[in-house]
C-alpha cells in the first residue's frame, strides 16, 4: 500500500508539471494568482513563474514527505503510522494539484468562480484528513503537536480523537457552505470553521493535560 501512495504522489506531481508545460505556450502573459472575498481576481503573476509555482511547491513537499521519517527521533517515528502518514501526503499533494488545475483554468476563463471552488476543495481535504487523524501517533511533524500532546500519549490520543471529529464536521459543512452560500459568507464561515477545528484541540490538550496532572494520572 505504501508503494501505491508514493506512486500516487509522484504521478500527481508529474501530472501538474506536464499539464503546466503543455498549456504554457497558450497561457496569457499574466496568470491569476489571488482572489478576493467576493471571488474576484485581485492578483496576477507573470506566467514565466506563476505557471509553475504550485508544481514547484509540490516537488518541494514531495521531498519533505520523503525526508521527515528519516529525521524523526526514537519513540516518535513516523513508521508507526506510515500508511496514514502517506495517505495524508496523498491528500496534501492532491489538494495542490487541484489548486494548480484551478489556476490554469482561471488563466483561460476569468469568469470562473475559482475562489469558491478553492475554499470548497480545502474544506474537503480537511474533512478527509480528519477522517484518519485518529490513527496518527506521537511525532514531531503531523497532527496536533503541542507541549501537552507530545508529553503524554493519552493526551495525544484523546486530543486527536476530538480533532478528527471537529475537522471532519468542519470540512463537510465548510464545503457545502462554500459551494452554495453567498460569496462573503462562503469565505467567512468556512474560515471560521477551519480555525475552530484547528484551535479548539490545542486548548483542549492543555486543559486535558492539567486535569490529568491534578488527578495524578500523569
Amino acid at each position: 500500500m505504501t508503494r501505491f501512495y508514493w506512486a500516487a504522489v509522484i504521478a500527481l506531481t508529474l501530472l501538474a508539471w506536464g499539464a503546466s508545460a503543455a498549456v504554457y505556450p497558450q497561457l496569457p502573459d499574466k496568470v491569476p494568482t489571488h482572489w478576493n472575498i467576493r471571488g474576484e481576481i485581485d492578483g496576477y503573476g507573470a506566467k514565466s513563474w506563476a505557471a509553475f509555482l504550485v508544481p514547484e511547491m509540490m516537488l518541494a513537499m514531495l521531498g519533505l514527505f520523503w525526508l521527515l521519517p528519516w529525521l524523526s527521533p526514537r519513540s516518535f517515528e513516523v513508521d508507526r503510522f506510515r500508511a496514514t502518514y502517506l495517505w495524508i501526503a496523498v491528500l496534501v499533494i492532491s489538494l495542490m494539484a487541484y489548486i494548480q488545475g484551478l489556476t490554469l483554468w482561471a488563466a483561460f476563463n476569468r469568469e470562473v468562480d475559482v475562489a469558491r471552488a478553492l475554499v470548497a476543495g480545502i474544506c474537503v481535504c480537511l474533512a478527509l484528513v480528519g477522517n484518519v487523524l485518529g490513527k496518527v501517533r506521537r511525532n514531531f511533524w503531523v497532527g496536533i503537536r503541542t507541549p501537552w500532546t507530545l508529553a503524554s500519549e493519552r493526551v495525544w490520543i484523546d486530543t486527536h480523537r476530538l480533532a478528527a471529529r471537529l475537522m471532519s464536521v468542519a470540512g463537510v459543512l465548510g464545503a457545502v457552505i462554500a459551494m452554495f452560500a453567498g460569496h462573503v459568507v462562503a469565505f467567512i464561515i468556512p474560515f471560521g470553521l477551519i480555525m475552530t477545528a484547528a484551535l479548539a484541540p490545542v486548548v483542549y490538550s492543555l486543559v486535558h493535560y492539567k486535569r490529568l496532572q491534578r488527578r495524578g494520572e500523569i
